[in-house]
């Protein structure tokens, strides 16, 4: 007679409803803390400390700075200068976005839309409201000269700004990748290292030969690119390797929720609200769009702060996986000796009973 199998239950008793509220208070916790970091520097982003150069004699400059000053305050930091080519080397350097040139007659504005098109559009519009405050009566067209102008095939900087995204998503993955395909601290090192060659190639290539949003020398647009992968890749496999999943978990949350909103690459770092402008030029992806933009339009001008901070942060992710890999060796080498110690001798009195 056959004997009824009854199906295996689950035994496993439901959650706590606690715990169903302390999961939903966590998700809330999370989506916000996304917003707020993707959404707070966009909607208070605003012109304030943007270096501007005014050109034209001392008593005509301080009215436009004075006027400058009293339209919009804390809106630029001024340099007065004697002469329009002074002014135009200041901008080629990146040392400031663009000028209001007072020399010769009503306000001319010379701007670098590659430098950042939102500053470029703000001084246009300065420009005018000076004008018009000279001669209300008319509405005199301001002259505009872009000294250093966006690509003719992007001339709105769009594919520099939708790269930043995919410049730090790349380090991320390839770190998460590496993490879970590559065992061996110093294979990871190497993966990172050729992955941010490849990479910074592949990127270039298609933003300066397909896109066209890029200028300047391939190779050097493609070093930036490869330099800021791997300061971020080098970075986070350093603190996956020491901290595990939670230090891959930390390194992601610090360039996505910080790194990368702040970085200021489709608008400008001063255009940024408080501090947070200034904190993203010391991370990767802020550090690696600006060395972008002054290998792509300026000739390498004003990139030696970035230079430096992506290579700290190579550094650093490198200092951290050999720290780890010593460790590791340290561990094995404990097991080893461990496991391959002779047992100890047997007691004379033992070895006579």
């Amino acid at each position: 007679m056959a004997v009824p199998v009854s199906p295996p239950r689950d035994t496993s008793s439901p959650s706590s409803w606690a715990r169903v509220a302390g999961a939903v208070a966590l998700l809330t916790l999370i989506i916000s803390v996304l917003l707020t970091a993707f959404a707070w520097p966009s909607v208070r982003s605003s012109v304030h400390d943007i270096p501007l150069a005014v050109v034209g004699p001392a008593p005509a400059a301080d009215r436009v700075s004075a006027s400058l000053a009293e339209r919009m305050p804390d809106a630029f930091a001024v340099t007065e200068v004697a002469d329009t080519a002074t002014a135009e080397r200041l901008i080629r350097d990146r040392e400031v976005y663009g000028a209001i040139d007072v020399s010769a007659g009503p306000p001319r504005v010379m701007i670098a839309s590659a430098a950042s098109a939102p500053v470029a559009q703000a001084l246009q519009g300065v420009a005018t409201a000076l004008a018009r405050a000279q001669a209300p009566a008319g509405s005199p067209a301001v002259a505009v000269r872009d000294v250093v102008a966006l690509p003719a095939d992007d001339p709105r900087g769009a594919g520099l700004a939708a790269g930043a995204l995919p410049l730090v998503m790349g380090g991320l993955l390839a770190a998460a990748l590496l993490t879970s395909l590559v065992r061996g601290t110093g294979r990871r090192v190497t993966g990172a290292l050729a992955f941010a060659v490849t990479g910074g190639l592949a990127m270039a290539a298609i933003l300066q030969f397909w896109l066209g949003s890029l200028d300047g020398a391939y190779l050097a647009n493609a070093g930036a690119v490869a330099l800021t992968i791997a300061a971020t890749a080098l970075t986070v496999l350093g603190l996956e390797s020491l901290l595990g999943a939670a230090g891959l978990g930390a390194g992601a949350a610090v360039m996505m929720l910080i790194g990368n909103p702040f970085a200021g690459t489709s608008t400008a770092p001063e255009m940024l609200p408080g501090w947070s402008g200034a904190l993203g030029q010391l991370l990767p992806p802020g550090a690696g769009g600006h060395l972008l933009r002054s290998t792509a339009f300026f000739d390498g001008h004003d990139a030696a702060r970035s230079l430096t901070v992506l290579t700290a942060w190579v550094v650093l992710g490198a200092a951290l996986c050999l720290i780890s890999g010593v460790r590791a060796r340290g561990r094995s080498g404990a097991t080893i000796s461990a496991t391959v110690a002779p047992s100890p001798s047997p007691s004379p009195s033992t070895a006579a009973a």
